[in-house]
């Protein structure tokens, strides 16, 4: 699956691609267990094969801020963390039993330096997640609550319809009645 992954961003590099492949661990984390908690360090990037994760905050009113939800085929870390190997700011949780293949800071580094389309693989995949935060932050700053709640059912049906009222509202920054709202108004 992750060799497929690679493989829509780089073609013709299969031997590299197993190579780079081979880095990562499998590694399963049971529905409601933490990935990640504020104020640990980062210490992986996960291809998430199976399950349903959230990456959240939590602001100084006590709300949860769901930055992004992550299915199969998607990845997960919190890239400050990773990167600075300083401590998290964000909270990785998984809402379903879930399978990941994960990577280590020194695993990465090896890769970037023994292998070498996993600069270009990686600067790929970091311009898509940039550009997709990008259009999150003008959506959030431009669009209704009610548009936001039908993008992110159009553009994410396979996610949205495995999550509660409360878990789309924290997504939305907007209240879980306000989304049960929308949803009766639809329905009728």
């Amino acid at each position: 699956m992750l060799q497929d992954h690679f493989a829509k961003h780089i073609t013709g590099e299969a031997k590299q691609i197993e190579a780079l492949c081979n880095l990562f661990t499998p590694l399963k984390i049971k529905k409601k267990d933490y990935l990640l908690r504020q104020g640990e360090v980062c210490r992986f990037e996960a291809y998430i094969t199976k399950g349903l994760l959230r990456t959240y905050h939590i602001d100084r009113n006590g709300n949860e801020q769901v930055l992004f939800f992550g299915a199969e085929d998607w990845w997960v870390t919190d890239f400050d963390s990773f990167m600075n190997q300083a401590p998290s700011r964000l909270y990785i949780q998984a809402l379903e039993d879930s399978e990941l293949l994960v990577i280590t800071p020194e695993e990465k580094r090896y890769a970037f330096e023994h292998i070498p389309i996993t600069e270009r693989l990686f600067r790929l995949m970091t311009l898509r997640t940039h550009i997709a935060l990008q259009r999150r932050m003008i959506d959030a700053l431009s669009k209704t609550a009610e548009e936001r709640y039908l993008d992110f059912f159009t553009q994410y049906p396979h996610i949205a319809r495995r999550l509660t009222n409360i878990q789309v509202a924290a997504y939305l920054g907007v209240t879980h009645e306000f989304v049960s709202k929308i949803r009766r108004k639809l329905v009728n």
